[in-house]
């Protein structure tokens, strides 16, 4: 059975990984190398892809973290969870919510959806 709390914390561990070596760790454990992350804003194929949109976000945000929001939850090999992103001990300006594709318990895919951006 699987875990969609595991998954979920997993996931928002590797966005706040800031060491490369153990983020792309990260991702050969819970990610198909074949996997790939879609957004409004951004893709990224593959292990490399995923882990150059990571880094880009942690150059563009350098003092925000993501966290999760409320209780991730899904059925057979399907995710859904939400979450913030910014500064430590206050609300996140910028949240969304994302929905994973297992296989074999790892993450196939992600499409993400951004709930709250602050205005230009």
């Amino acid at each position: 059975m699987t875990d969609h709390a595991t998954i979920a914390r997993n996931y928002i561990e590797l966005w706040n990984e800031r060491t490369p070596s153990r983020r792309r760790e990260m991702l050969s454990q819970n990610w198909t190398a074949d996997a790939r992350y879609v957004d409004p804003l951004m893709s990224g194929d593959g292990h490399e892809g995923v882990d150059a949109l990571i880094a880009g976000v942690q150059q563009k945000f350098p003092d925000f973290t993501f966290k999760l929001i409320g209780e991730p939850n899904g059925f057979g090999d399907h995710v859904r969870f939400s979450w913030g992103l910014g500064p430590d001990g206050v609300d996140s300006p910028i949240k969304g919510t994302d929905f994973a594709m297992l296989k074999d318990g790892r993450i196939r895919s992600i499409t993400g959806f951004l709930d709250q951006v602050p205005g230009a």
